[in-house]
């Protein structure tokens, strides 16, 4: 079932949303990410991890400062090994 609403939203939101194709299908996907983080956040307190908006800021950074040292051609080794991974064909280096 699906349910039309209206939303208000700032100009940049508005203009970001002006170039989707379906408007609805990325909100929604939107929505539901930010659901999925929630049901992780919950769940890892739920264990014992105690998760401050500081500390998920800072890991955010690192992980950030992280993805940028991926060079396209690590990503081109890493596409490879996968590669040849699936295809049982991979040779254990020392």
């Amino acid at each position: 079932m699906t349910k039309k609403i209206a939303i208000s939203v700032p100009d940049d939101v508005a203009e970001r949303l002006a170039e989707e194709p379906n408007v609805s299908a990325f909100i929604t996907e939107s929505v539901r990410q930010r659901m999925a983080g929630e049901r992780t956040r919950r769940a890892l307190r739920q264990v014992g991890f105690q998760l401050t908006e500081a500390g998920l800021t800072e890991a955010g950074r690192k992980l950030d400062e992280a993805q940028a040292k991926i060079t396209p051609e690590l990503r081109a080794k890493a596409a490879a090994l996968l590669s040849e991974a699936s295809r049982g064909r991979l040779t254990v280096r020392d």
